[in-house]
Order: structure tokens, then sequence, then C-alpha cells
């Protein structure tokens, strides 16, 4: 009984101690030179847009403090996030060990400690990608609506990262908050290969002769404000205001309707924020979702649908179809019209994952052959259904799959590649022209802990961590057929147009937003490249 009160002792006087040596209380500060010369600004405690008006900001810039933006004060996701895009599981697994250690260090040293774990020995072009196809939806989801209402009230926005490399952050300042510059530290290379070191805060080169002139007011966390280097920065700015954690629990999570950019495209493997507890439970389910993955495959590629299927439930992976077209008897049933020719029909759907064609075929209970672009061997080789291969080369693929239509059912996405978001790519006319009607298949599927696409080199194991998710969901929902011959006003409508038309419906039925972007964009952002995949893989 005796050690109960020592320990509580010990642990009031742990952080007194931390306080101490960490960061003290914010409060509302002016501090003058003994001359009378004010030579640090004005603190004040709070949100600029609930001391001042709107046409005031305009005419000043703002130095933005990106952990004064976010609602967490715990930067171990991001960080985590790097451990495992742009390392591995392993690496992850270190930093997570770590973690219960972090609690007695400071904010400076579990930085420090972290950037090791994560940027050790890792290429400048992978934490690269990370930076930006990864942490900008992270981030964005992390943003409270009234940080970014204060961002919104400045026309010059100079970014600032204390804790969090600027390697990390920069992206994400500067295509989704607008932001001129970023100063921060960065992590310290040797011949494009990070050595793990993050740059002391005096080594910061501020680079603020761009605004040189301009008023300037520094929004910012209450948390790491009397470091020394942190306040210098602030000292250019006629007024701080500052953030506590407190007050930030109380902002409110920023709709994605308001985000500052449309998040469209984003890469990754992890479904999920790898915050501590959710990194845990991800990293023991692992070596049970390795060899269930491998079950689900074998499963679904040399089984019949009407065995696969019930077995594939029972694993937990979930499947529903809406309208379906089979009927009582087992046939594909489209209703009374006929297609004009013996040709099969051409089903035209968005694009999830690699598997969409394979599940329309089992919806179907029927074989049908799947026109691809760029996918590897392995994952052609492995597929349950034939696929055929597009060029890119109009005439070929044409010829390609007019050849395929006189022989069966095809399956197409036109958008060419997957979308994570509720948006749909441009879908590509070329199938407007080979038929006089389409059947529209809206697709949704749901991911709790791997993203079963990606944009990386490692495409062959899309679907095997599509499997690895505890419980994997499709939803098909089969459309009403699509006349591709559409006359308005007396004209007789390109396939373009048509083709947006499908893309219409299919968005409509998902309240998915259509957009002009293609595989050719959606690449140069996230990977930068034209999205070619080796086919020896």
């Amino acid at each position: 009984m005796a050690s109960k009160p020592f320990s509580k002792s010990f642990f009031a006087f742990y952080r007194f101690v931390r306080r101490r040596l960490g960061n003290p209380p914010c409060q509302h500060h002016h501090w003058e030179r003994t001359s009378g010369i004010s030579t640090y600004p004005v603190v004040i405690q709070g949100c600029p847009l609930a001391f001042q008006v709107d046409d005031h900001l305009q005419n000043q810039a703002l130095v933005l403090d990106i952990e004064g933006l976010l609602r967490s004060s715990s930067f171990f996701p991001y960080f985590m996030l790097v451990a495992i895009e742009a390392g591995s599981f392993l690496r992850g697994l270190i930093l997570l060990c770590l973690y219960p250690f972090m609690y007695f260090f400071t904010q400076e040293v579990q930085s420090r400690v972290m950037v090791m774990v994560c940027f050790l020995g890792l290429r400048e072009e992978k934490v690269a990608r990370v930076a930006r196809a990864t942490l900008p939806k992270h981030f964005l989801e992390d943003i409270g609506r009234e940080g970014l209402e204060i961002v919104r009230g400045f026309k010059r926005v100079v970014g600032l990262s204390r804790m969090i490399p600027r390697d990390m952050v920069e992206d994400f300042l500067k295509e989704y908050m607008g932001v001129e510059m970023v100063v921060g530290r960065e992590v310290k290379m040797v011949r494009g290969h990070y050595v793990g070191l993050l740059e002391m805060e005096s080594e910061i080169k501020f680079g603020l002769e761009k605004i040189e002139g301009t008023e300037m007011v520094g929004f910012g966390s209450c948390t790491g404000y009397f470091s020394h280097d942190y306040h210098q920065l602030f000292t250019c700015c006629k007024e701080v205001y500052l953030v506590t954690p407190e007050q930030k629990k109380q902002w409110s999570t920023l709709p994605r309707d308001q985000y500052p950019r449309p998040l469209i495209f984003h890469d990754s493997r992890l479904a999920f924020r790898p915050t501590p507890q959710a990194t845990l439970a991800m990293l023991m389910w692992l070596p049970l979702a390795v060899p269930l993955t491998v079950l689900r495959t074998l499963v679904f590629v040399n089984l019949p649908y009407s065995i696969s299927l019930p077995i594939g439930s029972v694993t937990g992976v979930t499947t529903r179809v809406i309208n379906s077209p089979i009927s009582s008897n087992g046939n594909t049933n489209h209703g009374a019209l006929a297609q004009p020719n013996p040709r099969g029909h051409l089903y035209v759907s968005n694009h999830r994952t690699l598997l969409d064609p394979v599940y329309i075929s089992a919806m179907l209970n029927k074989k049908v052959s799947a026109m691809t672009y760029s996918v590897s061997r392995i994952s052609e080789l492995m597929s349950p259904i034939q696929t055929i291969r597009l060029t890119r080369n109009r005439d070929e693929d044409r010829r390609r799959m007019e050849n395929s239509l006189q022989k069966g059912d095809v399956v197409i996405c036109p958008e060419g590649t997957t979308c994570r978001e509720p948006y749909l790519l441009r879908f590509s006319p070329l199938f407007v022209e080979l038929v006089h009607e389409v059947y529209p298949v809206a697709l949704m599927n749901w991911s709790s802990m791997f993203y079963g696409m990606s944009t990386g080199r490692s495409k062959y194991l899309d679907h095997f961590y599509y499997f690895m998710n505890p419980h994997p969901a499709y939803v098909v929902q089969f459309m009403e057929r699509m006349k591709t011959h559409v006359v308005i006003n007396g004209r007789r409508c390109e396939s373009y147009e048509v083709a947006n038309m499908v893309q219409g419906e299919i968005g409509r039925a998902l309240e998915f937003e259509p957009t002009k972007l293609t595989r050719k964009d959606k690449y140069l952002i996230l990977a930068g490249n034209e999205g070619v995949v080796d086919t020896k893989q």
C-alpha cells in the first residue's frame, strides 16, 4: 500500500519537471526591451478571425505553423505512413515498439527518434512519393474547419513546420493550402539517401525576403512556442495567435466538400489512419492475413462461382448484387429487346480494383473477357477470366475489342485506371463506336485495412492486398441498357458525348462526381510517370 502514494508523487514530480523543461503554458504576453522599444509580438490565445475583420487581414501575410492547423497533437501517424509506405512493415514495427518510451522524451527528442527510424537509409524519391501521394489525404482529414478559416482569411501565407520535417509537409502546404513558401527543418542526406538526422532548429533558413515589407501575423500552437528558434521566426510578426490543445479538441472535422482543393488522387497501401492502436491491430492481423489472402485467391481462381462465392462469404468476403440480370433458371436476362447482331454484350463499368471484371463475371454467373491496359503479367496469369491487353493504339484496340465481342461478352472500364475517391475519371469513347447499346455497371467496394490498388511497382500484389482485409466488400449494380446512337435536337451525338452520358449515369447511381481527368493525369500526379507497368512482373 505504501508504494501507491510513492508512485503518485513520482509521476506528479515527473510531470512538473517535464513542464518546466518543456513548454510553459500559453498566455497573453507582450515583451519589451528595457529601452521601451517593442521587439516581440503581441501573443494572443485564440484564432485571428475572432479578433479582426477579414478586410484587415487581407492586407497582411500569415505565418502558419502546421501544428496549429491540425486537430491532433500527435504526429505519430504521419511518421508511421513514411515508415511503412516508403520503407516496410518491419520499419513500422520498430517505430511502434519505440512508441511507449516516447512518453518520457520531450517533443524534440520524439521527433528525432521518429525521423531516425523512418528515414534512415531511404532514397529521396521514395519519401518524396509518400509526401506527394499519401500524406495530403491524412493531413486534410486532420485539419479543423476553424483552422482552415484562418488560412482563407489571408491572401499571402508562409508555411512553418518545426517538428515534422519539411520533406513531409512541403507538397501538402503548397499544393493544397496555397502557401508561397515553407520554412522548416530538413532531414540530412548523403548521395540521395537519408541518414536519419534532423537539422537543428538553428540551421533553419527563414528566407522571408519575398514578403519583406508586408505586415505579418503568426498563427500556431502553444506547444513549443517558447522554443528559441520557433519564437525567433514569430518575432517578424506584429501579432501571434496561439491555440491550446484543449481548444483544438473542440474543432470540427473539415467536410470533404470544403477541402481547399478536391482530393481526387492519393496512393498508399494502408486504408486507415495509422494511430498506435490501429497500427498494433494491423500488425497483429498480418500473420493471419497472409495465409487468408492465399486461400481466398486460390478459391476464386480455381473454383466455379457457385462454390467460390459461398466459401468467400464464410471467410469474410461480402458480395452484393443490385438488379441482378440472372433469371430464376440461371440464365442471363437483359429484357425483351435483343442486341441487333449476334455478338456478345458489352458491359461498361467504373474502375475500383483489378477484380472489377471478375466480380461482374461472378454476378453474371458466366465467363466474360476483360479489356486491360498495363496490367502485370502475374495478374493476367492468375485471372480466372480471359484478359485482352490494349495497346493505346486506337485502330489496334478497336480490332481486339471487336474480335472479343464476336466470341462473347466483354467487360471494359473506360476510365483506364482505378480511382479510390468518389469521382469518375473521363471515359474513353472507343467503346461507343463498337456496339449499338451498352450495359452500364456501377461498382463500389470497401477496404478497412489495405487498399487493393496502387500506382507503385508492386501492382501485381494488388488483389493480394485486397483479400488481406478482414471483411472486403463489393457491391455490383447492373443498370438499364443505354443506346450508343443518340440523337438530340436532330443532331447525332458524338462518341465522346455518349461516353459522357454513360459516365454521368454511373456517377448518379454511385453519387460520384464525373471529372475530365485521365489515367495519364493520375500517374503524373502520383507517380511522376504515365502509368506503364513492366509486363514481366
